[in-house]
């Protein structure tokens, strides 16, 4: 095996894989899911609780309140206006500030607060709003609770489901570059005969399939960490490093698999939509974290894929993911002992043709 050869066609593939549509969707398709995603989910299930204020004597509270992360503030100078809003289900909760309000409270007296709940409202966001409220008060009042308050979970925090599709995108990104590019590529070559063209040269089969691996598995990485970063998961570690390495050859071994067991473009798309699933499958397992967790290990991409979501999203060292590193990289070897075989056999196959 020539390393000057390999560099000759891995430069020929870089120079036109821009014109293939295929080239464009692993540059484009990453970034277009993650923005979907980021927008479809981000908003829709991370919404905070709509508070909306009517401040008639420019109250501590309404300043304070605009200093929160967890409500989405909004200020009505009139209070039929703010009722009205409440009503209509354009706020969770309306929350009324008379005049002199807060010198009220400070000299001891228990002025009345109003505070309007929408009926469509989630309950769970009318008891953040009431209770926020009265912590408000309380820090305008200046006395510290009368109680300390423990929470206590049960069960893991889950994180919001933006994160929890963090792994499918990535998985996704490697799938694209990882296994679609090398398998269309050799197919597509097979199919318009100029694989048949190695007998007389020099070039040897190999040599081409290695050539297609490194594109797809340099492409892989790089969109890889390019789609961590538009998720706000990308950090510069080792840990990232080495893990997105393996995930990598990974997904290259199954698409050179798929590209040298595949007559056409066609064969292609069948394999690959026939194991898609497989493929992806365990990413389901974060963003239902309550399904046993034991039925994603059967799935052969659950080995790199539980260390991509441990070190991207819970900040793990390679000490805590090296045993699923150490099934991954298995996984790996046996994969590209199978691409060694079946490269041989379709060099046996072209010989013959």
């Amino acid at each position: 095996m020539s390393l000057a050869r390999i560099s000759r066609i891995l430069g020929k593939d870089l120079k036109i894989g821009p014109r293939s549509p295929v080239f464009l969707w692993v540059l484009v398709l990453p970034v277009l899911i993650t923005l979907v995603l980021q927008v479809a989910f981000g908003d829709l299930f991370e919404s905070r609780p709509r508070l909306g204020i009517s401040d008639q004597g420019s109250s501590e509270i309404t300043g304070a309140a605009a200093d929160l992360d967890s409500i989405e503030l909004s200020l009505v100078a009139d209070v039929d206006e703010l009722k009205s809003m409440v009503e209509a289900d354009d706020l969770d909760a309306g929350l009324v500030l008379p005049v002199g309000f807060d010198d009220a409270v400070r000299s001891g007296q228990r002025p009345p607060l109003e505070l309007y709940a929408g009926g469509q409202s989630i309950a769970s966001d009318r008891v953040v709003v009431a209770i926020t409220a009265l912590e408000l008060v309380r820090d305008v009042q200046g006395s510290s609770p009368p109680v300390d308050v423990e929470i206590v979970s049960f069960g893991e925090d889950l994180r919001p489901i933006s994160e929890r599709l963090v792994p499918f995108v990535v998985m996704y990104s490697l799938l694209i570059a990882g296994v679609f590019l090398p398998s269309f590529s050799i197919a597509d070559e097979r199919e318009k005969r100029t694989l048949d063209a190695l007998v007389v040269t020099p070039v040897r089969l190999s040599e081409v399939i290695a050539a297609k691996g490194i594109l797809g598995f340099g492409l892989a990485i790089a969109m890889s960490l390019v789609t961590l970063w538009l998720n706000s998961s990308f950090r510069v570690s080792a840990s990232l490093f080495v893990v997105m390495l393996i995930a990598g050859l990974m997904l290259v071994a199954i698409g050179l698999i798929f590209g040298t067991v595949s007559k056409n473009v066609t064969g292609v798309f069948t394999l690959i939509k026939g194991t898609g699933f497989i493929l992806l499958g365990p990413t389901i397992w974060y963003i239902f974290p309550d399904w046993p967790q034991w039925v994603a290990k059967l799935f052969p991409t659950y080995w790199v894929i539980d260390p991509v979501y441990q070190v991207t999203l819970n900040d793990a060292s390679l000490d805590a993911v090296w045993g699923n590193l150490a099934i991954a990289l298995g996984v790996v070897v046996v994969l590209f002992l199978l691409v060694r075989v079946l490269t041989a056999r379709l060099a046996r196959q072209l010989g013959a043709a």
